[in-house]
């Protein structure tokens, strides 16, 4: 019995269930967005960025608790419940020793303060859809029951974590790597005939270009150690990363991915880029000098990538570990990520004017920014071929900001220059849940286009399934469509739509 029909058995009446959330309040038009999410329902997720260890999937282990699986892991639960007094290594965050059930009971008695946030809409959608918990009773007097309810199911063989994998219906699930990672588990899952999933590693090369970052010079020692062929210098820790770029592509990436402070970018003569090197691997940069060299070096990851074909997604506008204190206990991606603001129109400009128009270069822009999808992403994208514009993330994947993002980006750079949406969790089980409330926002907005005699039904059909499916394959070179044929013809509006 699954959790809908269960629900349905005790009298359940969950909004988490309800076959209309997240569409348009007025009948007609919320008709009109119902059938179009029907055609992308079941399609495959694809995720093409995200943080899921592809170990887990490789040890095929039991999870352990509710907690280390739903709570623990997931940031955007454990800043909001930390704002309301609770100390981060009650709820287990970055190691710390906490007993599972009694984290499960913090985030039980915190349960009211995820009204109205997109965690909370998608952890709803998780407890009921997939554990069938009555989430009328989430609370501290029922949080044990629920926690026990929870260990039975993760004690049976239908939330093993392959299990989960197909039942969620992944076919692309991408992981991020250092790029000193062996790729072990990658490649003992591609090479497991059990297995039929595709999980690729990603090229995450942001501790090795930021300067800043403690320890760099050291990891730059062993980068150029292992990779750059007895090259020294700044010419042997360029070979090093392009040999590392080429493992990771044996090992099935598609795209690098880099997490930036900004967008900048800067092409310096050689002898320049190698006096900075220098510098930085003494320790002896300024502030401004450490920004040219970050700068530069993005410059010169969108060359490898020009040479190499992997795409190149940049992740601006976050202020990293912001909070001191919780870094140095917790480390690093532990809830205290501060979204800044960013400008990308001259920062790009240097690595736009020599690739912009680079034939295979792809460069999909993120941004944590809401100002920007209007002013600056969306004329970059609607003029540059290698430019796409990145799903919103982190802070706005939620629905409204969704919403904003394909009203502000559509009018200025169309449909086509979507990259398609990234679910970007370390939390497993949200995953289905992530991708659903998208596929639903894009319904709820092409809905609206159809109703106001701005956009036929058959387009609507069709845009939906290519921003699904055909716009990730595009942007992140996935491959070809392997859903089934789709006929726009088959699309029939209901009444009082347009045809």
């Amino acid at each position: 019995m699954n959790a809908a029909e269960d629900s349905s058995t005790r009298g359940l009446q969950s909004i988490a269930l309800d076959p209309d959330r997240l569409f348009p309040a007025e009948p007609s038009v919320r008709g009109i967005a119902r059938e179009l999410h029907a055609l992308v329902a079941e399609l495959p997720i694809l995720s093409p960025h995200g943080h899921v260890p592809a170990q887990v999937l490789l040890e095929n282990s039991p999870f352990e608790d509710p907690a280390s699986l739903l709570i623990s892991p997931d940031h955007y639960v454990t800043r909001l419940i930390h704002a309301s007094g609770v100390d981060l290594a009650e709820l287990g965050v970055g190691g710390a020793s906490a007993e599972p059930r009694e984290i499960w009971r913090k985030f039980c008695a915190a349960w009211p303060l995820f009204d109205g946030t997109a965690s909370g809409y998608w952890l709803r959608s998780e407890l009921v859809e997939l554990f069938g918990v009555d989430d009328e009773l989430i609370d501290a007097e029922h949080a044990d029951p629920i926690f026990d309810q929870l260990v039975a199911a993760l004690k049976t063989p239908a939330f093993l974590p392959r299990a989960l994998f197909d039942s969620f219906r992944i076919e692309v699930l991408a992981t991020t790597d250092d790029p000193l990672d062996s790729l072990d588990a990658h490649r003992a899952l591609a090479a497991d005939p059990s297995f039929t999933g595709r999980v690729i590693p990603t090229f995450r090369p942001d501790r090795y270009l930021n300067a800043a970052t403690p320890g760099f010079a050291e990891r730059v020692d062993r980068l150029i150690s292992e990779a750059g062929e007895g090259v020294a210098g700044y010419q042997g820790y360029l070979r090093a990363l392009q040999n590392r770029r080429a493992y990771f592509i044996q090992h099935g990436a598609v795209s690098a991915d880099h997490g930036v402070r900004t967008p900048r970018t800067l092409k310096l003569e050689q002898a320049e880029a190698a006096r900075l090197f220098e510098a930085a691997m003494r320790g002896d940069l300024s502030p401004q000098e450490r920004d040219a060299f970050e700068a530069q070096m993005i410059y010169q990851m969108a060359r490898m990538s020009v040479a190499d074909g992997l795409v190149m997604t940049v992740h601006p506008g976050s202020f990293r570990d912001h909070h001191t204190p919780s870094f140095e206990r917790f480390g690093p991606d532990t809830g205290h990520d501060i979204p800044v603001p960013v400008s990308y129109t001259e920062g790009l400009r240097p690595l736009l004017n020599d690739f912009g128009d680079s034939p295979g270069f792809q460069l999909l822009l993120f941004t944590l920014d809401e100002t920007v999808f209007s002013r600056e992403l969306a004329p970059l994208a609607g003029f540059y071929p290698a430019v796409y514009l990145g799903a919103p993330w982190w802070f706005l994947d939620a629905p409204d900001a969704m919403l904003r993002f394909r009203s502000a980006v559509t009018e200025t750079a169309g449909f086509s220059r979507s990259a398609g949406f990234v679910d970007d969790t370390r939390a497993f089980c949200s995953i289905p849940a992530r991708h659903d409330a998208s596929r639903r926002v894009e319904a709820a907005f092409l809905a609206r286009l159809v109703a106001e005699k701005r956009l036929r039904g058959d387009r609507a059909a069709e845009i939906i399934v290519d921003l699904v499916d055909g716009a990730p394959r595009r942007a992140f070179k996935l491959g070809a469509f392997k859903s089934g044929a789709f006929e726009p013809s088959a699309f029939e509006l209901g009444e009082g739509s347009v045809r």
